[in-house]
């Protein structure tokens, strides 16, 4: 009897965890990668993907860049290995986040099945808000709590490319425009904000500086080059400097 009142009692506070979850996406970067999905639907629908495509490379995909990615590749009629190759490599930048974030999810009880869906639910948004809020969760409730975040964030905007789907031809090109152009500015503001020394400012700083002139250099690979190149010279300087610091 005690085993399973102490089941029902883990179960309540699970779900308690997950409904927290659900409401920590209600902010404003949340909202912001709403917005960013409504030009994404217009986009969708303007280069003439269905609405069910449009909705599987949002639950399929979730991240918005590699959806973007995969848009462009299609238009520009790459094969579908071509496609699926640059899916992956734009999805790569996600594996730092990825990394830190499953040690603040595991416990010596979870299994790694759980481990592997929560995965798919790392992007920009969700690890912003969930790396936030981590120090207030108990290590055992945050699987909960993520899946929450994950599942909340997934299910608003499949609803907010859906309607926005049906309706984008009433829906101005120019405001459709300017909230894609969100996303952006919001990875950027994210990532200074989680910056945690000056050398990721650093990098930021450089990257954007190098982006216009290897746009001109190198075609196609100008922010490859750019953020490979602006994080090599933030953490050499870093480590200059680190090591030109008194002891």
């Amino acid at each position: 009897m005690s085993d399973t009142v102490e089941g029902e009692e883990s179960a309540a506070t699970h779900l308690a965890w997950f409904g927290r979850g659900v409401l920590a996406t209600f902010c404003v970067p949340g909202m912001v990668l709403v917005l960013s999905f409504i030009g994404f639907a217009a986009l969708a629908a303007e280069t003439g993907f269905s609405l069910t495509e449009t909705v599987f490379m949002v639950v399929v995909i979730w991240a918005l860049p590699a959806q973007v990615v995969l848009i462009g590749a299609v238009v520009s009629g790459a094969t579908l290995p071509a496609c699926a190759l640059a899916v992956a490599l734009s999805s790569v930048r996600l594996m730092p986040m990825t990394v830190s974030m499953v040690p603040e999810l595991r416990t010596p009880a979870t299994r790694p099945l759980v481990l592997y869906l929560l995965s798919h639910f790392i992007a920009v948004t969700s690890w912003v808000i969930a790396m936030e809020r981590f120090p207030g969760v108990p290590r055992q409730r945050r699987t909960g709590f993520y899946f929450g975040i994950g599942t909340t964030l997934i299910v608003l905007n499949v609803l907010a490319v859906a309607v926005v789907f049906l309706t984008s031809a009433q829906l101005p090109a120019g405001v459709a425009a300017a909230m894609f152009l969100l996303t952006p500015m919001y990875f950027l503001s994210s990532l200074w904000s989680s910056a945690r020394e000056w050398a990721g400012h650093a990098a930021i700083v450089l990257g954007l500086a190098l982006g216009p002139i290897f746009h001109f250099v190198v075609p196609g690979f100008d922010l490859l080059a750019a953020g490979l190149i602006g994080g090599l010279l933030a953490y050499a300087a870093h480590r200059i400097r680190r090591g030109s610091a008194p002891a």
